[in-house]
């Protein structure tokens, strides 16, 4: 057995070592980085099948969605709203990112927006699209990290508006500049969701995990992040 492995069959869900599966999934991820970095596209591709193939990646999507996120106890047309430790091994078996997927809808919901009595949709995917949306995100984004300018914030795993801050001080603080403050409206529901997937296809093959990512992307999980790169 690889040291990076981890037997699957010895805990339950109480008795997890999370740390050591979040240590595989992040080998895998800097492997997946660097492979980027160098423009190894093949070995890209392989190594995101293998992560979404990962027991430990698999487990970390069902836990951030059934435990950890905001929305955990929210559920989607099926009216899942929260797992037993044995709901969520299940659900980790049923993970599988091929072209047989095929994403359930989502449940519409309408939230106000703050400052106003404006409301704007929100699509609330089930517990199952949520964390297979989680799971093909843990592969995209070190691939995309890669490719993101460094002087860019916004939905990045690690960064926030205090690190922007900071980087606008340290520009500004020698001699003046402009800056441009923009605000575009209802910029995930406005822009092309075809457009966005034909943008992400330029870097991806037309294999499994692009079309699975089609299916479940658009909202959940990786709605934030996907407007990240649309400025890429």
């Amino acid at each position: 057995m690889s040291r990076n492995t981890i037997n699957r069959r010895v805990y339950d869900w109480k008795t997890i070592p999370w740390q050591k599966l979040e240590r595989v999934v992040f080998k895998l991820q800097k492997r997946i980085y660097r492979a980027a970095q160098e423009g190894n596209r093949q070995k890209v591709r392989k190594l995101q099948g293998l992560l979404n193939r990962s027991w430990s990646a698999k487990m970390i999507a069902v836990r951030q969605v059934s435990q950890q996120n905001q929305g955990k106890k929210t559920a989607g047309v099926d009216g899942v709203k929260a797992l037993t430790p044995k709901q969520r091994q299940e659900l980790v078996s049923q993970l599988r990112v091929t072209k047989k997927v095929k994403a359930k809808p989502t449940r519409r919901v309408w939230i106000p927006k703050p400052g106003g009595d404006e409301k704007r949709p929100l699509g609330i995917p089930t517990m199952h699209d949520r964390a297979l949306q989680g799971l093909v995100k843990q592969a995209l984004e070190p691939e995309w990290e890669a490719y993101m300018e460094a002087n860019s914030y916004g939905f990045r795993s690690g960064r926030g508006c205090h690190d922007a801050i900071e980087a606008i001080f340290n520009s500004i603080k020698t001699k003046p500049k402009w800056v441009l403050d923009a605000d575009i409206a209802k910029c995930f529901d406005r822009i092309s969701h075809s457009a966005l997937l034909d943008k992400l296809n330029k870097y991806m093959d037309k294999i499994n995990f692009t079309h699975s990512l089609a299916l479940v992307s658009i909202s959940g999980a990786c709605r934030p992040w996907l407007c990240a790169i649309i400025f890429v």
